[in-house]
Order: structure tokens, then C-alpha cells, then sequence
């Protein structure tokens, strides 16, 4: 008989094991340009805007869901779907916006590895850049699936970081739960753009295709299809059981890092009345002589964790968005020979990304255009990810419920709004 301590280490351990596509799909999420937007919030607000991880949870998870429900129950990507029962324009048009977004967003995400590497070794900038992108390209390509598939998983354990810098600062706790329980806003230009941009972040087309795309890979992996969008799967019902518990695991972790985030920059940074954050390595280093070196160091090697994790998923997403497509050959789990489009993409999406930094654009004013594209992007794709849903043609008897639905149809009038204000005040 095992003892109830054995017992519980055992279902642990079943738990991990069962954590695969939506964990990651939400700790990439937690990007070194997110990472810059909350900390940014916290600096600018406070802790005025902190309702909004928890509010943004329960749509986060209910779309995040519906993509990986379309992957697993097909067998293909959501390219793959919108191709072949929507408009081909649609397509090509959200395909090419993917691209332009995910390019500015990697080249975002390297420059803020490689200027908060440099915050901890005294090596040029453009050395830095290199060696990160090169090292994060040689992964993506040359490791075979299984492989990779563990190595994403262990580095969501560097936003672990943001958890532990902001438990080494005394905090406040009885204002921090007011301020997560009661909504406050204030309809001033600056605070409502931020909470477009704050949902912008969390809620981004390339974890709509990236989530989808590889439900399909671990189909693939445990021989249930010949490959992607090589035939249709059988799927039970403890199979979508267990993609929701995943995904909603992997939602509530991406949150999670978000209030964290945004607690430790509010009550330093902002307290201190520095009120503008750039990247998420100047809120490293502004961190440092306010909350001590342990907190800076936590918050640092935080950046660099979840940039490994969330490049490849940029470039990822925008491969199997434009493979499927293009009808090329595509998946993480073929070697380079098989899928020379498919690695082409992210290649060269990796590369534009690294040269992104040595144009004079800054980094908030990339953020600014990922940002805009996405918004968008994203809108049109959940009406099209809301129709796939409920398409029993498509799904059969594994469309939306009620509570997905309704969920669903919120954001995404949410999203439009807040994306057209978001566009209206760029432009």
C-alpha cells in the first residue's frame, strides 16, 4: 500500500507529466515584452490596474481552449482550418500581419535578453545579440521534438523568478488583494490606452496558432496521425479533459507572473516616483538599488528564462501559420530536409528580429507597432476561432458549450473595442 505522502507525490507527478501545450502557451505568454508592459504599468499606476490579471483569466483561458481543442480534434493548425473553410484572403491577410507582428516582438525580445544579459556580463551589446539568437535558432532547428517539447517546459520555471523577487520585498498584502478584487478605473486617455495594451499583451493572435499547432505535435509524437493535418485523430473525452486542465493551468501561471510583475515594480519603482519604463531591463536596473541585488538578480535572470521560452513560440507560431497556409511541409517533430520551408520561416523570422536592433527604431516604438498589429489581428481571428468552435461539420460533437461561448463572445467585443482605440491613438 502507498502512504498518502507517496500517494500525493504520485499525482504530483502524474500533474506535471499532464502539463504540456497550454503551460507553455501561457508562460510564453510572459514575454520580455510583456514583461515591459507590466512593469510599465506598475510604474506609471500603481497598483490600480492589477484587477485586470485575474479579470482577463476566465477570457484568456476560454480562447486559449477553443484553439486547443480545434488542433486536438482535427488534427490541424488553425491555418490549416481557416484555409480550408474560410476565406483564402482572410488568410493570407492574417498570415502576412502574424509575421510582421512576430518579427518586430522577436526582435523586442532579443534586444531586452541580450541589454539585461549585459546588466550581469560586461560584453558588447551586439556580442550579446548574436549569441542569443544564434543559440535560440541552433535549439528550435537541430532538437528533435521530445527534446525541445521538455526544454520549453523547464524554462517556464524561470518566471518563478518574479515570484520570488516580489516575496523579497515586504509588501502590503491586505491593499494588494483590494486592489486585485475591486476594479479600478480612471477614464483618463493614458490609463485606458494601458489597459488595451495590457490585454494586448495577454491576449495575442500567435498563442492562437502556436497552442493549436501543437496539440497536433504531441498527436504526432504519440503516433495517434501521421503527421500534421495527415488525418483526424480519435479523440476521448478525458483527452479534452485533460487540454483544458492544461490550458487553464497554463492561463492562471501566465497571470500569475503578470500580478507579480506588476506588484514588485509598483511598489518600488513606482513608489520611488519613477513613473517610465522603457524594457523590461530598465525596470531590472531601476529595481536594483531599491529592492537590493537579490530582487534584481531574480528579476533579470526572469527576462532571459522567458526569452528563450517566447521566441521560438513567435517564430513557431508564425511557421506553422504560413506552412499550412503555403501546403508546405511542417512540424517541429520533421528534421530541417523534411520542412525546408517551415524552419525557413522561422529562420529568417529569427534573423529580422536580431537585425530589428540595429535599426534606429526604439524599443517602445516597436512595442508600439507589435502592439497595433496585433490589435488588429487578433479580433477578426477570434470571430473566425468562434466559428470554427461551434461548426459541428468541423467538430462535431465537440463544439463550444454555453459558458465557452459566452466568454468567447465577450472578449471579442472586448478586444475590438480596445483595439480600435489602441490603433485610433497611435495613429
Amino acid at each position: 500500500m502507498l502512504s498518502s505522502e507517496s500517494k500525493q507525490d504520485s499525482l504530483f507527478r502524474r500533474f506535471v507529466r499532464a502539463l504540456g501545450p497550454g503551460f507553455i502557451t501561457g508562460a510564453a505568454d510572459d514575454d520580455p515584452s510583456g514583461i515591459a508592459t507590466y512593469s510599465q504599468t506598475g510604474a506609471l499606476f500603481g497598483l490600480t490596474q492589477l484587477w485586470l490579471a485575474l479579470f482577463s483569466y476566465p477570457f484568456m483561458t476560454a480562447i486559449q481552449e477553443m484553439c486547443g481543442r480545434i488542433g486536438m480534434v482535427t488534427g490541424t493548425g488553425l491555418s490549416g482550418m481557416i484555409k480550408k473553410y474560410y476565406s483564402r484572403k482572410v488568410l493570407v491577410g492574417a498570415v502576412f500581419l502574424l509575421l510582421v507582428a512576430n518579427m518586430i516582438n522577436i526582435g523586442a525580445d532579443l534586444g531586452a535578453m541580450a541589454s539585461s544579459l549585459q546588466l550581469l556580463i560586461p560584453v558588447p551589446f551586439a556580442v550579446l545579440l548574436i549569441a542569443i539568437t544564434a543559440f535560440t535558432l541552433l535549439v528550435e532547428v537541430t532538437v528533435p521534438y521530445p527534446t525541445y517539447a521538455k526544454f520549453l517546459k523547464y524554462l517556464t520555471l524561470s518566471l518563478l523568478a518574479y515570484i520570488a523577487a516580489a516575496l523579497t520585498i515586504h509588501q502590503d498584502w491586505g491593499m494588494i488583494l483590494h486592489a486585485t478584487l475591486v476594479p479600478h478605473i480612471v477614464l483618463s486617455r493614458d490609463y485606458l490606452l494601458n489597459i488595451a495594451a495590457l490585454l494586448g499583451t495577454t491576449i495575442s493572435p500567435y498563442l492562437f496558432f502556436w497552442q493549436a499547432d501543437e496539440e497536433v505535435e504531441e498527436e504526432v509524437e504519440r503516433h495517434q496521425i501521421r503527421g500534421m493535418g495527415k488525418g483526424v485523430p480519435k479523440i476521448k473525452s478525458s483527452d479534452i479533459h485533460q487540454m483544458r486542465v492544461d490550458t487553464a493551468t497554463g492561463m492562471f501561471f501566465s497571470n500569475l507572473i503578470t500580478f507579480f510583475i506588476i506588484i514588485t515594480v509598483a511598489t518600488t519603482i513606482g513608489a520611488a516616483g519613477i513613473h517610465t519604463v522603457e524594457t523590461a531591463a530598465d525596470a531590472a536596473s531601476a529595481l536594483q538599488p531599491l529592492a537590493g541585488d537579490f530582487a534584481f538578480l531574480l528579476f533579470t535572470l526572469g527576462i532571459l528564462g522567458t526569452g528563450l521560452l517566447a521566441v521560438p513560440v513567435l517564430a513557431g507560431s508564425a511557421a506553422y501559420a504560413m506552412a499550412e497556409a503555403m501546403q508546405w511541409e511542417e512540424g517541429l517533430s520533421k528534421r530541417f530536409r523534411q520542412a525546408h520551408g517551415f524552419y525557413g520561416v522561422i529562420t529568417i523570422a529569427t534573423l529580422v528580429g536580431l537585425l530589428v536592433n540595429f535599426t534606429s527604431v526604439g524599443s517602445m516604438t516597436m512595442l508600439y507597432y507589435a502592439a497595433m498589429l496585433n490589435g488588429v489581428l487578433a479580433p477578426p481571428l477570434m470571430v473566425l476561432i468562434l466559428l470554427i468552435g461551434n461548426n459541428k461539420k468541423i467538430l462535431g460533437d465537440r463544439t463550444n458549450g454555453k459558458v465557452s461561448n459566452t466568454f468567447g463572445i465577450v472578449i471579442t467585443v472586448i478586444m475590438s473595442v480596445v483595439s480600435l482605440a489602441l490603433l485610433y491613438a497611435i495613429l
